[in-house]
């Protein structure tokens, strides 16, 4: 496979770079618990965990953004979120050793994100990527991915023309943005992938762990 060599790699965050449904998913149950509902499974609610609030809440109670209720349980769920937010949230298998092999490689990696600035902000430096090249949430531009802003922000960041960047992300909304930015993008078939199968993405490349990235900029 012949993809062009990066100068950089960006990561989507949760479900790429952390497995951060966990605390997601309890936040949720914990709205449900006050309310005297026994708990949503968690296998039902981590396929949901990239959707954020508007997944959680809505596989959780049945609510959609647009409902009468929908944003006082947002901010519920949000405050309960940032409460706990790094309790049970870890890296992916192999997400440190790929970091440290970019940094050996002298690569810049950073994280493109859609989760609001006042989590990423509190989040990152816990779970051990405080040596982001740089960090993008969903409020640091006007647009959040699938809009190709977020990711031209995170190039320009770092002083690389978006060419010369992969972008590699576990949702369809990733692989669009990273290709409306004209970056190559790597479907992260280890992540929460939404409903949605990787491979039909279209994608540039598919990893199904975090080490084979390092075998895509081998073979290239």
């Amino acid at each position: 496979m012949h993809l062009p060599a990066p100068h950089a790699i960006l990561f989507d965050l949760d479900g790429t770079l952390a497995d951060t449904a966990p605390d997601l998913a309890a936040a949720v149950n914990r709205m449900r618990n006050v309310r005297g509902l026994a708990p949503t499974p968690y296998e039902q609610l981590r396929p949901l965990a990239s959707a954020g609030a508007r997944g959680l809440i809505g596989a959780a109670f049945g609510i959609a953004p647009g409902d009468a209720e929908f944003e006082a349980m947002r901010s519920e769920f949000l405050d309960n979120y940032a409460a706990a937010i790094a309790i049970h949230t870890r890296l992916f298998d192999g997400i440190d050793e790929l970091l440290q092999e970019l940094t050996d490689a002298g690569l810049q990696w950073g994280i493109v994100t859609n989760k609001p600035a006042r989590f990423t902000d509190a989040l990152v430096p816990l779970i051990g990527l405080g040596d982001a090249a740089c960090v993008i949430s969903g409020d640091t531009t006007p647009h959040a991915k699938p809009h190709p802003q977020p990711l031209l922000e995170a190039a320009g960041r770092i002083g690389l023309a978006s060419t010369a960047c992969w972008y590699v992300g576990d949702d369809l909304r990733d692989i669009q943005a990273g290709r409306a930015a004209g970056m190559t993008t790597i479907g992260a078939g280890w992540g929460y992938c939404g409903n949605i199968e990787p491979a039909t993405w279209a994608a540039d490349a598919l990893a199904a762990h975090p080490l084979q990235l390092l075998e895509l900029l081998k073979a290239r």
